[in-house]
């Protein structure tokens, strides 16, 4: 006899099939939905074609098919789970299994993911007690087939027992469960690789409103949101829209993934931006166009369930206090449940400056708008005219919000989705959303520029992105901080315009700004130049050598003025770190306050003498003797020591580099390696005997042992003796790091030895690991030649993709083109590496005939097209 099961599992697989075949040409519009029907239509098949849900019921075991999660809110994707509840009533009978295997078991077979629960009414509840997972779950449950008077009860009873008990503690505990997914998966409206379910703006958001609108008003749909007065028709209708977006990508990605999945990976995004037909406009590529819209939609969610969060909280504070509404210091504007009201919608039409004081209240009072205010902003932005924009008074509100720090929210952004920010500054529309797709720049360009404000505002308190009281002393002894502010605004608004020079662009854009607002050219060129110029000193830190006095005079002489170096430095702070971590950590904050002590230094000194110099030598040998006990070979190692040696390594490290020495005798080299106390890094000292690739030969070894090196500072005795430090990055293993080191000792003395092909054991490496190749679009490689920047050595800089090797191929084409490397600066940035070399040539000149820089550029060109080709 054919099995009845059959039937509807066939008919369910051909469905999904054809559904999802629709949905991928364009004309199924609401997928989840449609997959919840033919999913429902199964189970209501099942029932009336089953042979054991008509037993259960003679022997009076009464049962009810109910959907839990998402399947319950009707949001089945491609390959979402299946949560299922079989219900009864008293007791769960024991041939309940039956009626599993007869509905379960086919979907399964059909490779569905199907999760289920087998409880009495009673025991539905004592689990949801204990568990709030549990209780959401059954908050989206829906009735599917069977006795539907279970559900009912079942409904009843969780209201009863569970959220009318303790509804506030339920939505804390809601609540503190949504801090700490965000604080797990991140900002997903910032991150370039969100997870569009758990991440902050995901999914979970919306599910978390639900779940609050259910537990305090018992909302049974989505729209109760609008038709309870949680959400505006307008903005129900952007969280439709929303919605419909980010469950579009969803199940384009659960499709190209061929499984469930949410974290929207860098490898999927260029697939999905092509098959959901987004083209190149604007200087955007596809990919930057559908992230931006992406963030746009999730941004949303966010703001809305942050707003919920705050109202419950507000309602929570309220009940307590018994507080009524009060009153602020302007006139129209007034605090209630914790959030900033107008007196009414008439008077701001009378006094539109209202708009901008609302915001500025917001600042000083560190309250938020409540949501009916925002809608009366937004419905006002035509009162925000040329004379309300070119308002003196109203600049004055709008730099006191610059000004003041509001840590929980950012006023700015508040600005910005009301639309009032675009209509005030109206040059801001070209980046709003707009992403820089590398793995260099987290957040989109609004949403960096915003987070940049903030961490400027940030500099003394607990955000302090630098974690350093310099930055606080600067900030606070700055006697106006709104060019700085201004600029942060500003810095990158010129990448709304196509064809790179952002930083210029942005320039001329905030010089029109500015002047439009009134302020005089001296305020401005300010700005201008900060804006012009914020990636100077980063640049400057991370590719060149800091210890090189001619690199702190080149700064000193374009920078002129202390109070702008100070400006600067705090903008590239805040930049940095409102990038990405790739961008700004313990050693490029090292790098950049050196630089920036330095240069202050000269600015406020003037330049340093050279017999200034040799009066600091002097010192140091007398401070190193005195620690001495064999004088006589200090004063002849003296001799030998290079002036640049002499003149940038500090007295104790002069000490260790010496005692280095005698303890190389007749090896080939010997080192030490230790922390360095600023950063998470290590210091390796290597003494060795030097001849022509030593510094291919170390990079090689490092790359063996996968220690990335991230400064070098190469000096050669006259003695013929290399006294090499370099800046690394620990091993990957911290738990077996002194092993890590041994074995990368052994691999040196090998290569040194001759015992080790370097260039055949990174051959071998490559072949098992191979390339990192990069995850987004492809630039192409770059040689730089500067011989203009130093006055006794050539800088080469080389532009690339980094892989197994890659310094080691660079380094010895150097050798090949019989140059010597003084310095190395190696720095991960955007998603390409910089790797900087400042080289001489082996008769101790410059390369500067257009005979070596060609075969430069041709050697090193050709080692990199090896590897990426």
């Amino acid at each position: 006899m054919k099995n009845t099961s059959e039937i509807p599992i066939k008919k369910l697989a051909a469905k999904r099939e054809e559904l999802t075949e629709s949905f991928l040409k364009g004309s199924e519009s609401n997928l989840p939905k449609a997959m919840t029907q033919v999913l429902d239509a199964y189970f209501h098949e099942s029932y009336e074609t089953s042979s054991a849900g008509p037993e259960l019921i003679l022997n009076k075991k009464p049962y009810a098919v109910i959907a839990l999660g998402g399947y319950g809110r009707q949001e089945q994707c491609i390959h979402s789970d299946v949560d299922l509840l079989f219900l009864f009533e008293k007791h769960v009978p024991e041939n309940a299994d039956k009626l599993i295997q007869e509905v379960v078991y086919p979907l399964w077979d059909i490779g569905l993911d199907v999760g289920h629960a087998t409880r009495s009414l009673e025991n539905c509840i004592n689990k949801a007690k204990q568990d709030i997972e549990i209780l959401t779950a059954l908050l989206d449950a829906r009735f599917i087939c069977g006795m539907s008077f279970l559900y009912s009860t079942l409904m009843e009873m969780i209201r009863k027992e569970i959220v009318l008990k303790d509804s506030n503690g339920l939505i804390e505990c809601l609540i503190k469960r949504n801090l700490a997914r965000h604080e797990y998966f991140g900002d997903s409206t910032y991150l370039l690789e969100p997870n569009l379910k758990e991440g902050c703006g995901g999914l979970r958001d919306y599910h978390t409103m639900l779940w609050i609108g259910r537990i305090k008003a018992n909302l049974s749909q989505p729209r109760d949101l609008e038709y309870f007065g949680c959400l505006s028709h307008e903005e129900f209708k952007t969280l439709t829209q929303a919605l419909s977006f980010i469950w579009n990508v969803r199940n384009r990605l659960h499709y190209i993934a061929a499984r469930k999945c949410d974290q929207l990976y860098f490898r999927h995004q260029e697939k999905l931006a092509h098959v959901m037909n987004y083209k190149k406009q604007d200087g955007q590529q596809p990919v930057e166009r559908f992230l931006g819209e992406l963030h746009c939609h999730m941004n949303f969610l966010k703001q809305q369930q942050e707003m919920r969060v705050y109202e419950h909280e507000n309602e929570v504070i309220n009940k307590r206090k018994k507080k009524a509404v009060e009153k602020t210091l302007i006139q129209g504007i007034n605090i209630k449940n914790r959030t900033l009201v107008f007196a009414s919608s008439k008077i701001v039409n009378e006094s539109p400056d209202l708009i901008i004081k609302i915001f500025e209240q917001s600042a000083i009072l560190k309250l938020p708008l409540a949501a009916e205010s925002k809608r009366v902003v937004t419905d006002f932005l035509h009162r925000v005219d040329t004379k309300f924009s070119r308002s003196r008074q109203v600049l004055k509100s709008f730099e006191q919000i610059l000004l003041t720090p509001v840590p929980r929210f950012n006023v700015l952004e508040a600005m910005l989705s009301t639309g009032f920010l675009l209509k005030y500054i109206p040059q801001f529309q070209d980046i709003i959303n707009r992403i820089q797709y590398d793995e260099y720049h987290l957040y989109p360009v609004d949403m960096h520029s915003m987070r940049t404000v903030q961490n400027i505002k940030s500099f003394g308190t607990d955000q302090d992105p630098a974690k350093k009281r310099l930055c606080a002393d600067i900030y606070n002894d700055l006697e106006d901080k709104t060019p700085l502010l201004w600029s942060a605004l500003f810095h990158d608004i010129g990448k709304g315009i196509p064809g790179g020079n952002h930083a210029e662009k942005g320039a001329g854009i905030a010089k029109n700004i500015l002047k439009e607002k009134g302020y005089n050219s001296q305020y401005v060129d300010k700005v201008v130049f900060l804006v012009q110029e914020h990636l100077f000193l980063i640049k400057t830190a991370t590719r060149r050598d800091i210890q090189d006095e001619e690199t702190a005079i080149f700064c000193a002489r374009k920078i002129k003025d202390p109070e702008l170096l100070k400006m600067l430095y705090l903008l590239t702070i805040a930049d940095s770190a409102a990038t990405g971590p790739k961008a700004w950590n313990d050693w490029t904050a090292a790098l950049l306050e050196g630089l920036f002590l330095n240069v202050l230094n000269i600015l406020e000194k003037g330049e340093l003498a050279s017999s200034e110099n040799v009066e600091l030598i002097e010192k140091k040998q007398e401070q190193i003797l005195l620690q001495s006990s064999d004088l006589d070979f200090v004063k002849s190692l003296f001799a030998i020591m290079s002036p640049r040696y002499l003149l940038h390594t500090d007295v104790n490290d002069m000490s260790a580099h010496i005692s280095l020495y005698k303890e190389l005798g007749n090896q080939n080299f010997v080192w030490t390696v230790t922390k360095t106390q600023e950063s998470n890094t290590r210091t390796v000292t290597i003494c060795a005997k030097d001849f022509p690739g030593l510094f291919s030969k170390i990079a090689g070894v490092f790359t063996l042992n996968s220690i990335n090196i991230l400064d070098a500072q190469i000096y050669t005795w006259r003695n013929n003796i290399a006294l090499d430090v370099f800046q690394v990055m620990p091993p990957p293993d911290n738990i077996l790091e002194k092993e890590k080191w041994e074995n990368a000792e052994k691999d040196l003395k090998a290569a040194l030895s001759q015992k080790l092909d370097i260039g055949a054991a990174l051959k071998e490496k490559r072949a098992v690991y191979g390339s990192s190749k990069p995850k987004t679009w492809e630039r192409p490689n770059a040689v730089m030649i500067d011989n203009k920047s130093s006055s006794f050595f050539t800088i080469i800089e080389v532009y690339t993709y980094d892989y197994p090797g890659l310094l080691f191929d660079i380094t010895d084409s150097l050798l090949k083109c019989r140059l010597d490397i003084w310095v190395a600066k190696i720095a991960t940035h955007l998603d390409q590496v910089v790797d900087v070399f400042y080289v001489r040539d082996f008769d101790g000149q410059k390369a500067d005939s257009p005979k070596q820089i060609a075969a430069i550029e041709d050697a090193v060109e050709k080692s990199l097209t090896n590897l990426n080709s």
